[in-house]
């Protein structure tokens, strides 16, 4: 009797020490939920804090699977608290810095389709202004199919912005105000060639 009662203190320690050395299961799942959550816009717009989230993660299985390895007796999982700690902050900060960069994103497509359509309305006009003479209407036919092709592209960036897919809204944007600077540098160009008195049709149409 005296000798069970002896090694109860010992039984007791083992038992809360095998109870102990358990991962801190809930605050993994809540931190990988936090990283799931981040993902569809840091992948996008902040693959670089996403990233950092991601190391954390596989910094936390990597200890994980450590401490799983060894004797129950033997496992900590301090470290791995703070792993999680260091998990959930950075897929926090993905989570925020995606928020922030699909912002900016909006406002840069914004800004590049008003710069578009306003480089497309000048170009219009510009054109309307173009020397006009022998052999310039194959030339002006061409720079309005460029224009109203530009048009089309506004069209579809204004689409994609509505879709969400701001980057690929700035990039047909851009496209189109590139098209549209085209025809404004042919037209100068016929302008400049008829002031020194060559023919206008010298400058030609150049598809963009």
């Amino acid at each position: 009797m005296r000798k069970m009662l002896a090694v109860l203190p010992l039984v007791f320690v083992v038992a809360l020490m095998v109870g102990c050395a358990k991962p801190p299961q809930d605050q993994i799942n809540a931190a990988q939920a936090s990283l799931d959550a981040a993902k569809p816009l840091a992948s996008e717009y902040a693959p670089d804090s996403l990233r950092a989230a991601e190391d954390a993660k596989a910094a936390l299985d990597a200890e994980l699977k450590a401490q799983e390895a060894k004797f129950a007796l033997f496992r900590s999982y301090k470290k791995t608290d703070e792993l999680v700690s260091d998990l959930k902050a950075k897929s926090e900060k993905a989570a925020a810095d995606g928020k922030a960069g699909e912002e900016q994103a909006k406002n840069d497509a914004t800004t590049a389709i008003n710069d578009a359509t306003t480089a497309v309305t000048d170009a219009k006009a510009q054109l309307e202004k173009a020397p006009k003479g022998k052999g310039t209407a194959a030339d002006l036919e061409a720079m309005k199919a460029d224009l109203a092709a530009a048009e089309s592209t506004i069209n579809d960036a204004n689409t994609a912005m509505s879709g969400g897919k701001y980057k690929d809204a700035k990039a047909k944007a851009e496209a189109a105000k590139a098209s549209a600077s085209n025809v404004v540098s042919q037209i100068q160009a016929a302008m400049e060639a008829k002031k020194a008195g060559a023919h206008p049709a010298a400058a030609g149409h150049k598809k963009h």
